[in-house]
């Protein structure tokens, strides 16, 4: 199954052209976990090389993604996750959407000798806010990186 490049949710487009934001893309991939390579590249092209919040936001994204893809129902046959990237005022918001879990909402593991657990963590540690939307089939994560400070 290919991925696909998709609108973004009315929603979202909604909330960016209240915000003043800019959706740079979003993308559905199959919810495999060799396909979360594509959500990094996705990133990396939507934000460009020389993006100060590149290699922050690719990072974070591999890390939601592959959450998404190892313990939701987007891992079961037929199952997607679905990527938004915003920008507004020099400031990247992700967002990656899942099929949900009937077992858990999204929880930060700050044990250092866990063996898994981290990625959540990582995004609670590198992000300048991050949340979640949970509802009967969806969860939604999400992320901001402000912008860097501007050089002198």
């Amino acid at each position: 199954m290919a991925s696909t490049a998709a609108r973004a949710s009315d929603a979202t487009e909604d909330l960016a052209s209240m915000a003043g934001a800019a959706v740079l893309g979003s993308l559905t991939l199959p919810g495999r976990p060799e396909r979360v390579h594509e959500a990094r590249e996705f990133v990396a092209k939507a934000l460009g090389e020389l993006h100060p919040l590149l290699d922050t936001a690719v990072l974070l994204t591999s890390e939601l993604v592959t959450n998404a893809v190892v313990h939701s129902n987007s891992r079961y046959l037929g199952g997607s996750v679905s990527m938004v990237i915003l920008e507004a005022e020099g400031g990247i918001r992700i967002e990656v959407s899942d099929a949900g879990s009937e077992l858990c909402a999204p929880v930060v593991k700050g044990d250092v000798y866990a063996s898994d657990g981290h990625g959540l963590f990582l995004v609670q540690t590198l992000a300048d806010q991050w949340g979640y939307l949970r509802d009967q089939t969806r969860t939604t994560v999400w992320f901001w990186l402000s912008p860097p400070p501007a050089s002198r």
